[in-house]
């Protein structure tokens, strides 16, 4: 299948990456291309930016921009080749991208970087290379000159499988500077398809986890996302690097595909199918659950439930008809007096807790079930104390799970991520979510009747017996 496409990589974090491609894919879109979104990595933050950078592009009157074939908006996808598999990569990149007119990817980290302790898995190279993709290097110029040709020489020359096909030039100081840098990488094989200035303006701020994400400060994003848009229009060669994404040779093999995940998953998973009708499954959403991989609604659809969103800031009532409940990660910590205010909600959820229906919390998830958040009340379904840390909690992580729960039978193994700056005491149940086995070995997580709840996060693509199971655990609509 031949889909155009780019990843645009970085020799380290803090070049630009995601300032850089955001900046692209709203100006494809303003163009009326039909742009579809990608980053490497665990990460939900970006994709959010490149969401609304491509959205915000349609809002400008572009023809058909931000929109899939479909008429759809596209949402912002991962590709993390650890939670899912190598294997899975360029399936669910066909997906995602399919009908698209160019596909983007961002990377993560240094484009080398991946996995600790296993070689190149899920670095940005090892995705370009299950791509076949063409990789555009931003790199950050602010202190170098001549010495960036030995930077990009060092990068295009390092894996001969990855295909180092461009250069974007960030944070130029001015035209000189400018001048000094082509004139250094005339000679290094490696186009300049750009020459971005610095500037502040367009910059999105940070706090204990990174960015802060596109659902909190939605209007300024949208100005930025106009600003990045028209300084990657006067920096950027945009018909060059279309012309190289669509150099990228056809890829093989088909497309991910839910219904047929959900189809071998029902002939093989415990408990899996639909009891009845089509079960309304809530899945949290708002500023302080922003968190949730695309595919996750796509497998529960697929698997016969009807998803319907909620905000637990806003809404004081769980949607008509709750049978199961998905709660993703987010900031609950930076909403906990919000959250803990909307009482009526709170003691839905654990009624909906109480009554047996399947909950499945992560991260986030876990910190609104618990007792309590940095003293503030939450819902109370879990016997467990919830308050910020000091310490970054984060990496790859290999589970078993130790219980029979909403998501896994016992001994299912999966691949998940951590990443978070709270502690939750006790750190596990009477029955555990969990069984971590590597990098260390420590139960985690709590599985309490049908709930469960655990830092966790595992990707469903990579084991959809997970919507499966859930589905087939949720009581059919009444009536």
């Amino acid at each position: 299948m031949s889909v155009p496409r780019l990843v645009i990589a970085a020799p380290a974090s803090g070049s630009g990456k995601t300032t850089v491609t955001a900046g692209l894919m709203a100006a494809f879109a303003e163009r009326g291309l039909d742009v579809s979104p990608h980053k490497v990595g665990p990460d939900y933050i970006d994709p959010g930016y490149h969401a609304l950078a491509i959205s915000s592009a349609a809002s400008s009157g572009a023809s058909g921009a931000g929109r899939s074939r479909a008429g759809g908006a596209r949402p912002g996808r991962n590709l993390d080749a650890y939670l899912c598999g190598p294997e899975r990569i360029a399936p669910l990149f066909l997906h995602g991208a399919a009908g698209c007119d160019l596909a983007l990817v961002e990377g993560v980290m240094g484009l080398f970087d991946g996995a600790a302790g296993q070689g190149e898995l899920a670095s940005t190279a090892h995705v370009a290379k299950l791509l076949r993709a063409p990789v555009v290097l931003v790199v950050d110029a602010s202190s170098q000159s001549r010495s960036v040709a030995a930077l990009v020489h060092g990068f295009a020359s390092w894996d001969p499988e990855v295909r180092v096909a461009g250069v974007i030039l960030n944070k130029v100081g001015s035209d000189r500077h400018e001048a000094m840098l082509r004139e250094a990488l005339e000679g290094c094989g490696v186009p300049v398809f750009g020459a971005l200035r610095r500037t502040r303006a367009v910059r999105a701020p940070s706090r204990h986890l990174g960015l802060v994400p596109v659902a909190e400060r939605h209007a300024e994003a949208v100005d930025s996302a106009a600003a990045l848009a028209a300084r990657v229009r006067e920096g950027c060669d945009l018909d060059g690097l279309l012309a190289l994404a669509r150099s990228a040779p056809p890829l093989s093999g088909r497309a991910w595909d839910p219904q047929e995940e959900i189809h071998r998953a029902v002939a093989t998973v415990p408990g899996a199918g639909v009891r009845g009708g089509r079960p309304v499954v809530a899945v949290a959403g708002g500023a302080a659950f922003t968190f949730s991989y695309a595919e996750h609604a796509e497998l529960l659809t697929a698997a016969g439930a009807r998803v319907v969103p909620f905000d637990p800031l806003r809404d004081e009532r769980l949607p008509e008809g709750t049978g199961g409940l998905v709660i993703g990660g987010g900031f609950p910590e930076v909403y906990a007096p919000e959250l803990s205010a909307n009482e009526p909600l709170r003691a839905a959820v654990a009624g909906l807790a109480a009554s047996g229906a399947p909950i499945a919390a992560e991260c986030a998830g876990l910190l609104y079930l618990a007792h309590s958040l940095d003293g503030e009340p939450m819902c109370g379904v879990l016997a467990a104390k919830a308050r910020m840390s000091e310490r970054l909690t984060l990496g790859y992580r290999e589970a078993v799970a130790v219980s029979d729960t909403s998501l896994a039978a016992a001994g299912t193994r999966v691949r998940g991520h951590e990443f978070h700056r709270t502690t939750v005491a006790p750190g596990a149940g009477p029955e555990p979510a969990w069984g971590l086995v590597h990098p260390e070995r420590r139960t985690e997580g709590f599985a309490q009747g049908d709930v469960h709840a655990s830092y966790l996060h595992v990707h469903w693509a990579s084991v959809p017996g997970a919507a499966a199971r859930f589905v087939g655990r949720c009581a059919p609509p009444a009536g």
